[in-house]
C-alpha cells in the first residue's frame, strides 16, 4: 500500500483525494494547508490526518508519494522538499512559472532517483486519448491542421489566480494545456507566433498561439480566463486530415467544478461516409491521471505517458509563447 500526502485541500486537491480513495494500492494519509479549516474539512472526510506545516508532515509521515496541488509559484520549493524525503511526486500543472524553474525539479528527481510526473490531465482525458490514437494509427490520414481550444470565466475558487507572479494567468494556467496536448500529439516545436490580451493585472488572460512543428503540422491554440458573464467552460478540438476530421466539444457549467452535467460530442467525419458519433468511456481524466501514476510507482517503472524531461521542454515552448506574446514576432525554437 502507497502512502500518500496531499499538498493543498483546494478545489484540484479534493478532486484528487476523491480519486485516491478508488484506487487499488493507494492510501491517502495526510492532507496539508496553511487553511486550517479547509485542511481539516478535507482530512476530515477522507479520514486522514491535516498538517499545517510541511516538515511535520514529512517527519511524521512516511510518505511514499507526494501530490502538489499548491499555487504554482510553491511548487519548486516542495518538490524538492519532498524529494528531500525521499518521497515520489506528482506535481500539479502547470509545472512552474519558468523553465529555469522546472529545470531544477527535473534535475532534483534525477539527482534523488525519484519518479515526477506533472499532472497534465488532459493526456488522460478519454476524448483525448481517442484522438491521439486516430493520430498515431493514421486514421485520419496526414494532419493538414489542428485547433484547440479552452475558454472560461476566470476561477472562482482563488484570488492568487489574478497575480501573475503567482499564477502566469490564463497563459500558464489554462493555455498550456493545449500546448502540452499538441507537443504530445506533434512532437518539437519550430516557430510560433501568439496574440493576446493582459488583464488589469498584468495577466496575459485570452491567448491566441500559432504553432508550426518540425514534423510539418500545424495547429492553432486559444485560451481564455476572461469570457463574459455566464460564458460556460468550454473544450473545443478539431484534428483535420486528409482522410478524415476528428471533433471534441465539452460544454460545461459557469468552470471546472461543473464537469458532471457537461455536454459532451466526439464525432468522426470520414471522406465518403456519414459521421460517426463515437462513444468513448467518461471515466474521470483525474482518476485515471492518479491511477496511472500510482501503478508505475507500485511497478517501479517510468511514467511514459507524461515524462518530466518533456513536461520542461513544454516550458520552453510556453516561454516562447510569452516572448512572441510581450516583443510581437514570431519566435523560432
Amino acid at each position: 500500500m502507497l502512502k500518500i500526502g496531499i499538498m493543498g485541500a483546494g478545489f484540484i486537491g479534493a478532486q484528487h483525494a476523491a480519486s485516491y480513495k478508488e484506487i487499488k494500492g493507494a492510501q491517502l494519509v495526510a492532507i496539508l494547508d496553511s487553511n486550517r479549516e479547509a485542511g481539516e474539512k478535507l482530512a476530515q472526510e477522507y479520514g486522514c490526518a491535516y498538517y499545517g506545516d510541511a516538515k511535520e508532515m514529512f517527519e511524521k509521515e512516511e510518505l511514499d508519494i507526494v501530490d502538489i496541488c499548491l499555487p504554482t509559484f510553491l511548487h519548486e520549493e516542495y518538490v524538492l522538499m519532498a524529494f528531500d524525503y525521499g518521497a515520489h511526486v506528482l506535481c500539479e500543472k502547470p509545472f512552474a512559472l519558468s523553465y529555469k524553474s522546472a529545470e531544477v525539479m527535473v534535475e532534483a528527481a534525477e539527482k534523488a532517483n525519484k519518479t515526477l510526473m506533472v499532472g497534465q490531465v488532459i493526456r488522460f482525458w478519454p476524448e483525448y486519448v481517442e484522438a491521439k490514437e486516430l493520430v498515431d494509427n493514421g486514421k485520419l490520414g496526414t494532419i493538414k491542421m489542428a485547433y484547440l481550444s479552452r475558454m472560461a470565466q476566470h476561477p472562482d475558487w482563488s484570488t492568487w489566480h489574478r497575480d501573475p507572479k503567482k499564477s502566469g494567468g490564463g497563459l500558464f494556467d489554462l493555455h498550456i494545456h493545449d500546448i502540452d496536448y499538441l507537443c504530445y500529439l506533434f512532437g518539437d516545436v519550430d516557430q510560433i507566433y501568439a496574440i493576446g490580451e493582459k488583464d488589469k493585472n498584468g495577466c496575459w488572460n485570452h491567448v491566441l498561439t500559432s504553432l508550426t512543428f518540425k514534423s510539418g503540422a500545424r495547429a492553432a491554440a486559444e485560451g481564455a480566463f476572461e469570457m463574459t458573464d455566464n460564458y460556460p467552460f468550454t473544450m473545443t478540438m478539431r484534428l483535420v486530415g486528409h482522410d478524415a476530421t476528428f471533433e471534441y466539444n465539452f460544454i460545461a457549467g459557469f468552470n471546472l467544478e461543473n464537469v458532471g452535467g457537461a455536454q459532451r460530442s466526439a464525432v468522426l467525419y470520414n471522406n465518403g461516409q456519414d459521421p460517426q458519433l463515437l462513444k468513448i468511456d467518461e471515466t474521470d481524466a483525474y482518476f485515471l491521471e492518479l491511477k496511472y501514476f500510482v501503478e508505475q510507482i507500485a511497478k517501479g517503472e517510468a511514467v511514459k505517458k507524461a515524462l518530466p524531461r518533456h513536461s520542461l521542454y513544454v516550458m520552453k515552448v510556453m516561454e516562447g509563447i510569452q516572448e512572441s506574446l510581450e516583443e510581437k514576432k514570431v519566435v523560432k525554437l
